[in-house]
């Protein structure tokens, strides 16, 4: 293999509370005011990143961004000490105060869309982090995604870093959310698909009714012009409005690729056939292209829905078999599990499944393939990232005790107004940029 896929998971912030602020993710409004576990989920997350790595794969860690964003409570008119600002939130508006303690960013498929060297023009990795404008608690997030983004990867020999597309609805941007990339091999060109729920220059064409399309056209042909992509190995497949509407809010919810494999639900797509043909075309002869569609007579939009069947991470392992990494829902819905347990048998790349417990997250509405950023890169650019923020054991052995020293094992709306709250998560916070040398990437810390 000449290049490395790497993950970049979130690390799950202090603050992760049930606060059903995503409108169109039926998880997350399902357990809107559930109590939750901070320092639980952030384990299991950092249990699911270490698996990966002793698996052989290549893992890195994406730190998440200060909550209470006291600045943006400013910003909305809010005065006095920072402890006054929380207090007064809390009193007049605690829907505001929840929306910006949500601990959203540790969902890092929606932090960028990234494109390797082996697709660009330049030669070098393109990121450009997501404006994630359909959301106000999300949409605060790019400015802090950009600034960890640039200590991660900071090498301009091989990184380049983009501003976020402008902030308006005719430029919704959701990440890699709704963008894969289908290659031979990690290290050389490929196709980049990039799924698209609605084009806002053209109201002919169809869209959901009931939720919201969060990604348009616009921005996903903004990202691949700025990434210096060819048009030939760019495929724009629109999302099957009907889908969206049962709670489908974003394509990693509905399909997932890797490498020559794209594993999706029938109704996945909009001109699913013609679109498919196309990326056939483009991808070539040379390698097989697997198309593993899932028929409703299979696991239907709802199961999948349920179980995250396609919220999971599909990789390739050291040996060259694919694995599927799934959350437990998957395993415990006696549809989906069977399922899987067939498809490793049927002779295609995907040959195992793994599960894992990632309930705090599933709970909130993101599955294993929400929480890591995929980034490609050859041997060299791998060298050129901060070190610090890959993982191995004596990292995983630090975060585990940073978690355990800083957050909560219990955690409701009224808790965000505590005066402490604020405090521990800035420590932690101040902290965790100093285990990972990420520097002064947070607002409290820049003055």
């Amino acid at each position: 293999m000449s290049g490395y896929e790497i993950n970049f998971d979130g690390l799950v912030g202090p603050t992760h509370h049930y606060a059903g602020l995503s409108f169109g993710n039926e998880a997350s409004t399902k357990n809107r005011n559930n109590v939750s576990n901070p320092k639980l989920a952030a384990k299991q997350g950092l249990l699911k990143m270490k698996a990966l790595a002793d698996m052989g794969l290549k893992q890195g860690v994406f730190a998440p961004q200060e909550r209470p964003h006291v600045p943006t409570l400013r910003k909305l008119g809010f005065r006095g000490d920072d402890h006054s600002v929380i207090e007064q939130a809390m009193r007049t508006s605690p829907e505001l105060l929840s929306a910006l303690s949500s601990a959203s960013c540790m969902w890092t498929a929606n932090a960028a869309t990234v494109s390797p060297s082996a697709d660009s023009a330049d030669g070098r990795v393109h990121f450009t982090a997501a404006n994630l404008n359909n959301k106000f608690h999300r949409s605060i997030e790019h400015e802090t995604t950009s600034r960890v983004m640039a200590a991660m990867f900071n090498d301009a020999r091989y990184f380049v870093h983009h501003t976020h597309l402008p902030d308006n609805d005719h430029f919704g941007d959701e990440g890699a959310a709704n963008h894969t990339r289908l290659c031979a091999d990690y290290g050389q060109p490929g196709v980049e698909v990039f799924v698209f729920g609605r084009a806002a220059f053209d109201s002919a064409r169809l869209a959901p009714r009931k939720y919201p399309a969060r990604q348009s056209l616009e921005a996903s042909q903004a990202i691949a012009r700025m990434h210096g992509l060819s048009d030939d190995k760019v495929v724009y497949i629109q999302q099957n409005p009907a889908v969206i509407d049962q709670g489908v809010f974003h394509n990693d919810v509905i399909a997932v690729g890797n490498q020559n494999v794209l594993f999706y639900h029938q109704q996945a797509f909009l001109d699913s056939a013609s679109k498919l043909a196309e990326l056939k075309s483009k991808f070539g002869d040379e390698t097989p292209l697997h198309l593993i569609e899932v028929s409703d007579s299979e696991v239907t939009v709802q199961q999948a829905i349920q179980t995250y069947l396609f919220n999971t991470q599909l990789i390739t392992l050291p040996d060259g078999d694919m694995a599927i990494i799934a959350p437990t829902e998957c395993r415990d819905n006696p549809s989906v599990s069977a399922y899987l347990a067939e498809l490793t048998e049927r002779g295609t790349p995907i040959r195992q499944v793994h599960y894992h417990d990632v309930k705090q997250s599933m709970q909130n509405g993101g599955g294993p393939a929400c929480l890591r950023l995929r980034v490609a890169m050859s041997e060299q650019e791998k060298q050129a990232v901060n070190p610090h923020v890959l993982m191995t054991d004596a990292l995983f052995i630090s975060l585990n005790q940073w978690v355990e020293r800083y957050y909560r094992d219990v955690l409701t709306e009224q808790d965000l107004a505590d005066p402490a709250l604020l405090e521990e998560s800035r420590t932690a916070l101040d902290a965790l940029s100093q285990i990972l040398n990420l520097g002064s990437v947070y607002q409290f810390q820049r003055g």
